[in-house]
């Protein structure tokens, strides 16, 4: 895809890996569509990476305000090319201390969140005589379990599941789509989670090329999976 000129939606892009790829998809001369909760913080990114960034203050988990949003932006001259669904979040702990509303707040931005955008997104796509291109934001965690994060493997195991269903669904409409696992990069992730950082963790705008590696590819070329970890995470114990 050649991305000068395209419109992409990106969720979470008021921090982390959402700002770098919104970052990269505009130097390449795309329009974004940038949706986070935080509006404050999406009114200082535009104030950095300028109009081509368009601020969307909104919430994943409100299916209706996404409805209405989506009707009122997009028409049939004004159609979606690149759709990034980044939103998510952690609660980490036992599975006999997770509460239920953590569990629910995981499940509904990590996962029924990509259900609500993607279900209103595919129809205009499938409208659009281009190829278009869904990324799902997934991690390592939707690989491999591991105590602790029970609540969100079970969310990113399932960004998997829907991600693989929807490639094979959509892929003869022109619609490539895309999970991206990456393991431990250098954001607030895991300040908010209150979990133990590296020195060695992956930087976001090497992420957020991978991502735009993947919309360049070849009309025909689908990279549906793509894992991505520091290479040393931590330093090996070198004595004998």
């Amino acid at each position: 895809m050649e991305l000068k000129n395209k419109v992409a939606i990106v969720t979470g892009a008021s921090s982390g890996i959402g700002t770098a790829f919104a970052h990269k998809l505009i130097e390449k001369g795309a329009t974004v569509y940038g949706l986070a909760r935080r509006l404050n913080k999406l009114k200082e990114i535009q104030s950095k990476l300028g109009e081509r960034f368009i601020p969307v203050q909104m919430d994943v988990t409100k299916h209706k305000d996404l409805e209405k949003w989506v009707t009122d932006q997009f028409s049939e001259n004004h159609l979606p090319d690149i759709l990034v669904n980044n939103a998510g979040l952690a609660k980490f702990g036992n599975v006999d201390d997770l509460s239920v509303e953590d569990w629910d707040t995981m499940v509904n931005t990590n996962l029924s969140g990509i259900f609500y955008l993607t279900r209103l997104i595919v129809p205009l796509m499938k409208d659009n005589p281009e190829h278009c291109h869904i990324l799902n934001i997934a991690s390592v965690a939707g690989l491999l379990g591991n105590p602790q994060i029970s609540g969100y493997n079970a969310t990113k195991f399932g960004v998997r599941g829907f991600s693989e269903a929807l490639f094979k669904e959509l892929r003869y409409d022109k619609i490539k789509v895309s999970a991206m696992f990456p393991g431990s990069i250098a954001t607030d992730f895991f300040e908010n989670v209150g979990s133990e950082t590296h020195s060695n963790m992956m930087q976001p705008g090497d992420v957020a090329d991978t991502l735009i590696h993947l919309i360049e590819t070849p009309d025909n070329l689908l990279i549906n999976e793509v894992t991505m970890r520091p290479l040393n995470p931590k330093k090996p114990d070198r004595k004998a």
